[in-house]
């Protein structure tokens, strides 16, 4: 076996930063099924969960987030409640994404495109970008993806000063609803 020639070695030693940046906790994907939400998605941090009643659509619901954040300011989230009747999940849907939408202040949508695995089709399914700003007056960038699995509604978002484009696609391309 021949030895590493000292060419070489340095060769590894400019690809270290890369390697430890690829590991780094604000790349640390991880599979996730959080329980009661019937979606399976990947977090690059590990998400914490809340749950609160809301008004969504006029409709009293449980509203389950699971949101972390990771990197320079990038927070991720995933929203569920069950609407109950399928007659009002499209109303439910364009709740989410107007709240979402009016949290920042944010003007005309850009819509991205969105598969989610095993989701139920509705004409309301969609994945926009937006900027808006903070309550403190700072920018803000923001990508909304609604979908729904039967009565369950569903928001994942990323939400920062600036979204890493590849980490957004990650988060919105492991979407499935099992």
């Amino acid at each position: 076996m021949r030895a590493p020639s000292r060419r070489s070695g340095r060769r590894l030693l400019w690809l270290l930063p890369l390697v430890v940046a690829a590991c780094s906790p604000a790349q640390d994907w991880r599979q996730l099924q959080p329980e009661d939400s019937g979606v399976a998605l990947q977090f690059p941090c590990k998400p914490v969960s809340h749950a609160r009643e809301v008004t969504l659509a006029g409709m009293p619901l449980r509203l389950t987030l699971h949101a972390c954040t990771a990197g320079d300011d990038a927070t991720y989230a995933l929203a569920v409640a069950d609407v109950g009747d399928p007659a009002k999940v499209g109303a439910a849907l364009q709740a989410l994404l107007d709240g979402a939408a009016g949290n920042v202040g944010a003007g005309t949508p850009r819509v991205l495109p969105l598969a989610v695995r095993g989701a139920t089709p509705n004409p309301a399914t969609q994945r926009v970008a937006l900027d808006g700003m903070r309550s403190d007056g700072a920018p803000v960038q923001m990508q909304v993806a609604v979908f729904t699995k039967g009565t369950r509604v569903m928001q994942a978002t990323v939400l920062g000063r600036r979204i890493d484009a590849d980490a957004a696609d990650t988060f919105f391309g492991a979407l499935a609803t099992p």
